[in-house]
């Protein structure tokens, strides 16, 4: 596994030699185009009397993540008991006082999604009952973002009843991460922060310094179009490429035809996510037939749903880049994977929503 090493944590290297990305060092904030505070910011601020008042807890799905936003942020992460009973049902105990705080809770709904999104929502539960004062789900990845529409007759549109659920259980915020389609935040009753990871990535693009006359970002389907451009655009107004393709079924599709030049070039595919890795493979082929001379594949949320990794490690790819929203077992390490931290970005954001302060001045 490839890796950006951003301190020199002791903690950096696993018992197996692979590193484990950790947050970005406040250095590297510099370069981005954030706006956002500093680690250095957030050890000499001058707490506010009712700072004690913050509360993060963490769901079982990502809790290292969880642990970075906290150090990020100089807290400790909220005591909480989650465990499952024989049958499978969730139990969930708050271990400390939540009476008129402000508590976040750290739960992707990634894979296995409906035991993390029924987790989520009895953690939201029992702060409700235990007299929070707000409740902010913090969603890095939001399961079933994909269902947000209907594509044929007498489908369901999981991501509205998914909102639903979350809203009902008791969140007053919810705090998310590149949804699939940015017109899901209107499935939510209450406010969404939405944030993007392009920035965590786009500033590990500019360490690698691809030539800009070399470069080219690639829309692996049309439906990503706005996203890679809003990528190209950062990228000194890098020249885009589309993949079109026709998809067959759920998880199977097929690539048809390039738009775009890419013969000579450095392709960076840009993506919300991978889940099977069947679309952005396809169009890597496409890439490479087409005279491309590297491909990156660059995204968000590793979902990795099998056969991702085998399709990913096959030779295609010069690197695969995703972030931390999703952990990754270190099973499914492979010699192209680098994976970026969110820690920061999502810490920052959660600063200054439990400051009212604006959220999309980060991203200006």
């Amino acid at each position: 596994m490839k890796c950006l090493i951003t301190n020199s944590s002791p903690n950096s290297v696993s018992s197996k030699g692979r590193v484990i990305i950790p947050p970005m060092h406040e250095d590297n904030w510099n370069n981005m185009s954030l706006g956002a505070r500093t680690l250095t910011d957030v050890g000499v601020r001058e707490l506010r009397s009712d700072t004690n008042r913050l509360k993060i807890f963490s769901g079982s799905a990502n809790p290292l993540l969880s642990q970075e936003i906290a150090c990020y942020m100089g807290l400790n992460l909220g005591q909480i008991k989650i465990k499952r009973f024989a049958d499978g049902e969730i139990y969930v105990q708050l271990e400390e006082s939540v009476r008129g705080c402000d508590v976040f809770l750290v739960q992707p709904t990634c894979p296995p999604a409906n035991e993390n999104l029924m987790e989520l929502l009895v953690m939201i539960d029992a702060c409700r009952r235990a007299s929070a004062k707000t409740i902010t789900a913090v969603i890095p990845y939001f399961g079933y973002a994909r269902a947000d529409r209907k594509t044929q007759g007498r489908e369901s549109i999981a991501a509205k009843l998914a909102a639903n659920l979350i809203t009902e259980a008791g969140a007053h915020r919810v705090l998310t991460c590149d949804l699939h389609s940015g017109q899901a935040m209107g499935y939510f009753d209450i406010p969404v922060d939405h944030v993007y990871g392009q920035p965590v990535i786009l500033d590990y693009l500019a360490s690698k310094m691809i030539s800009a006359e070399d470069l080219v970002v690639v829309s692996p389907d049309v439906g990503g179009v706005a996203r890679a451009r809003a990528f190209a655009k950062k990228l000194s107004d890098a020249p885009l490429a589309i993949v079109d393709k026709r998809r067959q079924g759920h998880n199977v599709s097929e690539v048809m035809n390039l738009i775009g030049d890419v013969h000579g070039k450095v392709a960076v595919m840009v993506d919300d996510m991978i889940d099977t890795a069947g679309t952005i493979t396809n169009s890597a082929a496409l890439l490479h037939a087409e005279g491309a001379r590297e491909v990156y594949a660059c995204c968000t949320h590793a979902v990795f749903s099998p056969p991702a990794i085998e399709r990913l490690s096959g030779g295609l790819f010069q690197e695969v880049i995703c972030t931390n929203t999703i952990p990754v077992k270190e099973s499914n390490y492979f010699p192209q994977l680098t994976i970026l931290s969110v820690a920061n970005l999502l810490g920052e954001t959660i600063w200054r929503v439990y400051d009212d302060c604006s959220v999309s001045s980060i991203f200006r």
